[in-house]
């Protein structure tokens, strides 16, 4: 049902260069302004999380921006005494807009006697008082199953698509998408199928946890302009070694993009050193000042896709329309052009 307050938006510390460009977006879109609610999220000395809201917020459909990225305890924190606030003062509906979603490797009992972290922390949010939840490119599909309330997984495929057919223009016969590994097949063929290109796997196999012991590639990539395409990026070990591997199999160029840049460690140093032409993400999570300054790391915005997300879900309107690259194109217009690389 269409609400007939405007939708409110509220950020947590996590990236409020988002959250803000979000507000911009959709202040286009209405043609009003479309700010930030003012409220103040901050630490005790102890670093406690404290929480004042200084808006009136009841009866208003309200959406908290907020990753919960490193430091993922701090965030995840923040964003549930956030929820805490706004349904103790009234608000009618509270979603919680959270791009990238920690915790979600953690969705699965890899052996006896561990958790399964990405259930309890979706227990969590829902007692905090969250009614829905908008995220992008959850690490495993099922954990929208962990959820009784409803969750839309949003993609950066069709992002990605827009963004080769601009940098990549007219070459599509040469290019080919490659997964880093087996798991990630189907999303790598999700986004070969976009741009009509081949497809190509690097199998890797693991001695021990963290080290990866061999790789194989299984495809043609000998001439190609490859792109690794994968949910996220944590050291950049493997990306690299699967750089490496496409390089010594007869790629003309190792491209990858990715959908969130975690980049923890030594990640940005090995990019910069690696045989990577370019590595796009995404900025839903807010890039280090090493992140921006690496000559090879490209951000690209996802204000745009999570603002019409916003204004469909306070709409009652399809958000899945997202999921195409038509509904898209027009909602990314003038961010690219109509020349190629």
């Amino acid at each position: 049902m269409h609400n007939t307050h405007e939708p409110k938006l509220i950020s947590g510390n996590a990236n409020r260069p988002l959250a803000t460009a979000i507000a911009r977006r959709m202040s286009m879109h209405r043609g009003m302004n479309v700010s930030l609610v003012d409220a103040r999220v901050e630490r005790f000395n102890d670093q406690e999380i404290f929480v004042e809201v200084y808006e009136n917020v009841r009866g208003e459909d309200m959406f908290i921006i907020q990753p919960t990225s490193n430091p993922a305890n701090d965030n995840l924190m923040e964003l549930m005494i956030m929820a805490d606030a706004l349904r103790r003062s009234s608000a009618a509906r509270i979603t919680a807009v959270i791009p990238y979603f920690g915790y979600a490797r953690q969705d699965r009992r890899t052996k006896a006697r561990t958790p399964i972290s990405a259930k309890l922390v979706a227990n969590l949010l829902t007692e905090a008082g969250i009614e829905r939840i908008l995220t992008m490119d959850l690490h495993a599909a099922q954990i929208q199953g962990f959820f009784d309330i409803p969750v839309d997984n949003l993609y950066a495929s069709p992002i990605f698509a827009l963004d080769i057919a601009h940098q990549f223009n007219g070459l599509c016969d040469r290019i080919t998408v490659v997964s880093p590994d087996v798991g990630g097949v189907t999303r790598a063929r999700e986004l070969a199928q976009r741009i009509g290109a081949g497809l190509a796997i690097v199998d890797k196999r693991r001695s021990r946890p963290g080290e990866v012991a061999e790789m194989t590639v299984i495809g043609e990539v000998e001439g190609q302009i490859c792109f690794i395409v994968d949910d996220l990026c944590d050291t950049a070990g493997t990306l690299c070694k699967a750089a490496d591997k496409l390089i010594e199999g007869g790629a003309e160029e190792v491209h990858a993009y990715i959908s969130h840049g975690v980049f923890s460690g030594p990640a940005v140093e090995r990019i910069t050193g690696s045989r990577l032409k370019s590595v796009v993400v995404t900025d839903s999570i807010q890039p280090t000042k090493a992140v921006e300054d690496c000559p090879n790391i490209r951000i690209v915005p996802t204000a745009p896709l999570f603002a019409q997300a916003i204004m469909n879900i306070w709409q009652g309107t399809s958000v899945s329309s997202l999921f195409e690259h038509e509904t898209l194109a027009p909602i990314y217009e003038g961010l690219y052009g109509s020349n190629g690389r």
